[in-house]
């Protein structure tokens, strides 16, 4: 088992040596001008944290990770012995970081609980009504000069039940926005929001989430509980046609049970932000390549299915958010050695 291996602590509250993995252009300009205000050495790298990369780590106290860069036992060893202390995460997830491991490494990991819980609730939204009215088919027929409607027909969301699983920051957001539209919401979480219930929010358990919903939208954290949550036996108690939107994290479907539901038809329409397969694809262009995964490659040729990749967070207001969030986060632990925003550790 990894033992704990003693490193030097921060040594300059005001500047922190950060090494930024996953680097893209709005990552650095949204770090550059928030860190005017705290002054961190700051290292900007293209490549995902992993153990052929880790070495970049050498002699930053500081690492900032996004949700592809993968944090297993080996990598958080390699990281540990050459000073780093403290792992940023500029998201909300964590489920790829070996927290047992972390925890024995004496490593802080600290993370952004709330960004914009509005951005990721309003994307969910708009797969939604792009899903239901047919907008994505509407736009290539119109520039192909066909302004035929049939086949477009949607539905009024005035009067339907929308399913959310997870009433957190973000899942609390898109209730609000879906009983706007005037849906009946019903909900499923541990831990019931007592405001969103004083709103209308009705909660169930998840089987009668899942057979009372004609819309399920995903607000819910990934952990070995929720692994494929959406499976075969979950889309069996489904109703016929219903809707299923995923904004929160790929594996919480099983792919496979989730292709089969849109062969029969007992899934009507399907949007996904995410992919359980995702980390070698998204943020990459790959126009010019030969799709090799076969689940994707299928999901892909149905009309009623709309993938985006792992934008839903992309705002103005989010990026900034995570860039503040982020930096305030690593200065408070570098005068304190605590951070509000530190994730427990212990199992």
């Amino acid at each position: 088992m990894p033992t704990a291996i003693k490193t030097p602590t921060f040594t300059n509250v005001r500047s922190v040596k950060i090494a930024m993995f996953s680097t893209r252009p709005y990552d650095k300009e949204s770090f550059l001008q928030a860190n005017h205000k705290y002054g961190h050495q700051i290292s900007f790298f293209e490549a995902r944290l992993s153990v052929a990369t880790a070495s970049l780590a050498f002699g930053y106290e500081s690492v900032c990770v996004f949700v592809h860069d993968f944090l297993d036992g080996p990598v958080l060893l390699k990281i540990a012995a050459t000073g780093t202390r403290l792992i940023a995460l500029r998201c909300a997830g964590y489920n790829n970081v070996d927290l047992e491991t972390a925890s024995k490494l004496d490593l802080t990991v600290i993370r952004v609980p709330a960004y914009s819980p509005h951005a990721v609730a309003e994307h969910a939204c708009g797969l939604i009504l792009a899903l239901n009215r047919n907008i994505h088919r509407a736009y290539n027929r119109v520039r192909e000069m066909n302004f035929s409607i049939d086949g477009l027909m949607g539905f009024d969301l005035k009067g339907k039940t929308v399913g959310v699983i997870g009433t957190g920051a973000i899942g609390s957001a898109f209730s609000q926005i879906m009983l706007g539209f005037g849906c009946r919401v019903i909900a499923y979480d541990p831990q019931p929001n007592k405001p969103l219930q004083e709103a209308g929010v009705e909660y169930a358990e998840l089987n009668g989430v899942f057979t009372g919903s004609d819309i399920i939208s995903l607000h819910c954290p990934y952990n070995p509980g929720t692994h494929h949550l959406i499976d075969s036996s979950a889309i069996a108690e489904m109703k016929e046609g219903v809707m299923i939107i995923n904004t929160s994290r790929g594996a919480l479907l099983d792919t496979a049970a989730v292709i089969d539901g849109l062969k029969s038809g007992k899934i009507g329409h399907l949007g996904i932000d995410v992919y359980e397969e995702e980390s070698d694809l998204f943020y990459e262009d790959h126009s010019n390549e030969i799709l090799q995964d076969e689940m994707l490659a299928r999901l892909l040729t149905f009309p009623n299915v709309i993938i985006t990749g792992h934008q839903a967070f992309f705002t103005k207001e989010a990026i900034s958010n995570i860039a503040e969030t982020t930096l305030s986060g690593i200065s408070e632990y570098a005068a304190t050695g605590k951070c509000r925003n530190a994730i427990s550790l212990q199992k």
